[in-house]
């Protein structure tokens, strides 16, 4: 009798251990995935050299200071800036001029000594980084190339490369690299609001990529 007490306690203790052990566990790996998902949102590819750099809207003053160094190294001889939504026509309605962001890109790349003859601004307003690729892959298709160095920010990286993927073809190739000094923290980006939201932000945009661009960009 003592011995089919034993063996039962023993599986009682079996068994609540399990449902103690299996719980932390999750909890475990929660914590370690959720630590680790600034790195994990950073896909760079090997810097080569492209037929051009282009520099996506946002993330000023950095991306474009990336674009600068890298051309400042002869990995492409042209740089290209988006031309991001703003403000002009409600302002110029009340009489207020307004400096889009892609002409702040450009004066920092001159800053930086690349010439104007070598800056572009693509022509067609973007509203997010879907449309930025389009614009991107449109203007390549014009210009007969097939390869360009996309700078962003660190964070921004995998989406990029998955909104590539989606939508460039097989034909045209983008190495993405983040911006160098973008000041964003992979290993602790909880630690403060900004990085916070660029890292919900960044998985919300790569779920809607994930389901076929299901959620389009607003219009007016």
């Amino acid at each position: 009798m003592d011995s089919i007490e034993k063996s039962q306690n023993q599986k009682k203790l079996n068994r609540t251990l399990f449902l103690f052990l299996v719980p932390l566990a999750l909890v475990v790996c929660g914590v370690v995935a959720f630590r680790g998902l600034g790195r994990w949102l950073v896909r760079q590819d090997p810097p080569e050299h492209a037929d051009v750099i282009a520099v996506l809207s946002g993330g000023l003053p950095y991306r474009a200071e990336g674009a600068a160094k890298y051309f400042e190294l002869g990995y492409a001889s042209e740089v290209w800036i988006t031309r991001p939504e703003g403000p002009a026509e409600q302002l110029k309605q009340l009489g207020v001029s307004f400096t889009g962001e892609e002409e702040y890109s450009r004066m920092v790349l001159v800053q930086l000594h690349v010439p104007e003859n070598d800056i572009r601004i693509l022509p067609n307003t973007i509203i997010n980084t879907e449309q930025e690729v389009e614009a991107i892959v449109r203007a390549l298709r014009q210009a007969n190339e097939t390869s360009v160095i996309i700078v962003t920010s660190p964070q921004h990286t995998r989406r990029v490369k998955a909104l590539w993927d989606k939508l460039a073809g097989k034909n045209l190739t983008a190495i993405v690299r983040a911006a160098p000094d973008d000041p964003f923290d992979a290993e602790h980006w909880w630690r403060n609001t900004r990085d916070a939201l660029f890292v919900v932000r960044e998985v919300l945009g790569l779920m809607n990529v994930w389901a076929g661009l299901p959620v389009r960009p607003h219009t007016d």
